[in-house]
């Protein structure tokens, strides 16, 4: 089941199963029969719609959504560390790699999984950036990426 939220950085939709978020997807979306039918009355997915549009307000900083991103063990593992990342920090693919264990050699290994997180800004890929403090590639592009640093460099939010 799935719902749509407009947003400043576009129309995402947000996809639930079984109780917990599998995917937040920017537009334009892919036809996908799998996820099933709109239910925007769904708790699940009116909370992230809530929480969301709190988040583009600038007024959440930590979401608490039960959370459900299909991928392999190694992804999981740098998901997780995506959010430990708080709200207005950035991190590099190195300190990532490292906080994994990991030396920068696996930076490569650690921003192909970023790029597969199916729940962006739940799970802030956004906040990873380039070793020297550069932006660096973003699933949903480098326009919503700034933007989304730039919402949480401002305590008044965009929405």
């Amino acid at each position: 089941m799935w719902t749509v939220i407009e947003s400043p950085i576009g129309d995402l939709r947000v996809v639930a199963d079984d109780g917990a978020i599998t995917a937040i997807e920017f537009s334009p979306f892919k036809v996908d029969a799998e996820i099933g039918e709109q239910a925007d009355e769904d708790a699940v997915l009116a909370e992230a719609v809530s929480q969301l549009s709190a988040y583009f307000r600038g007024e959440l900083k930590e979401f608490s959504l039960p959370l459900a991103p299909q991928g392999t063990a190694y992804q999981q593992r740098v998901w997780e560390q995506l959010q430990l990342i708080p709200w207005g920090v950035t991190a590099s693919y190195g300190e990532i790699a490292h906080r994994l264990g990991q030396t920068n050699a696996a930076s490569r290994a650690v921003g192909t999984a970023n790029g597969r997180n199916p729940i962006p800004i739940v799970i802030p890929c956004h906040r990873v950036i380039g070793a020297n403090g550069s932006l660096t590639g973003y699933a949903g592009g480098m326009t919503r990426k700034q933007t989304l640093l730039d919402l949480e460099s401002e305590a008044e939010g965009l929405f």
